[in-house]
């Protein structure tokens, strides 16, 4: 399972794999940018302003990601890998270009490699207002809570053009209704999509048995879901 979460700056990430990886000690947590060695020196060029224009600066980020999935992800296909952004951010701030132009330039930088699903925290306006008020802003959170919101509609547009399975849940939920639901405390699931026929070679599984099947696997990242909760978007 090649799983990650993304969301924008200040929804959480962070919190929610640091309480994963106490959860899943067995687990491979990674991120991108910087995930390998070589990733780690294209982040600092790319922060660094050492590329003078916004498109070389997305190939510099774009090779990161080539090596990450090269040297991390296929070599560790067969375990549980969790991992901090992806493809997935790495289209949405690439806001230069379409994201159909996007998609196929990082399809070939990943080879057609896709994470199986994802986890997308959202926040509202509000939300992610306030928080930006309650800390020192970096110069991504500086340019506002206009364009951050505009990266996060970028995130959910790309999430679906990908045909990934995803759950988007309400980041502003308190840290442990997120990161360690129960059977009795169910996490607030905005909407939720899983498509999964293709995946783990279970095409002969009925409808339910994929469902299940699912279900099982992001139980592995501490989310319970609950259809009653939940809202299919096509």
């Amino acid at each position: 399972m090649y799983a990650v979460i993304e969301g924008i700056d200040t929804a959480g990430k962070s919190t929610q794999l640091n309480l994963l990886k106490s959860k899943y000690p067995k687990a491979i947590f990674t991120k991108e940018p910087g995930g390998t060695e070589l990733g780690t020196k294209l982040r600092v060029m790319a922060l660094n302003g050492e590329a003078k224009s916004k498109v070389a600066e997305m190939f510099l980020f774009m090779a990161d990601r080539a090596e990450h999935i090269e040297q991390v992800i296929k070599p560790n296909k067969n375990n549980t890998i969790i991992s901090d952004r992806s493809i997935i951010s790495g289209i949405a701030y690439s806001t230069q270009l379409k994201i159909d132009q996007l998609i196929e330039l990082n399809l070939i930088a990943t080879d057609n490699t896709l994470p199986s699903h994802v986890i997308l925290l959202e926040l509202t306006p509000e939300e992610l207002k306030y928080r930006l008020s309650q800390k020192e802003n970096d110069s991504i959170e500086l340019r506002g809570i206009d364009y951050l919101l505009n990266i996060q509609n970028r995130m959910k547009e790309t999430i679906k053009k990908l045909n990934i399975n995803y759950i988007f849940i309400d980041a502003s939920l308190k840290i442990e209704e997120i990161g360690k639901p129960s059977k009795d405390n169910y996490t607030k699931v905005i909407s939720i999509k899983f498509d999964n026929q293709n995946d783990y070679n279970i095409k002969s599984y009925r409808q339910e048995e994929i469902r299940k099947e699912s279900e099982q696997i992001w139980e592995k990242c501490g989310i319970y879901m609950i259809r009653t909760e939940t809202k299919q978007e096509d």
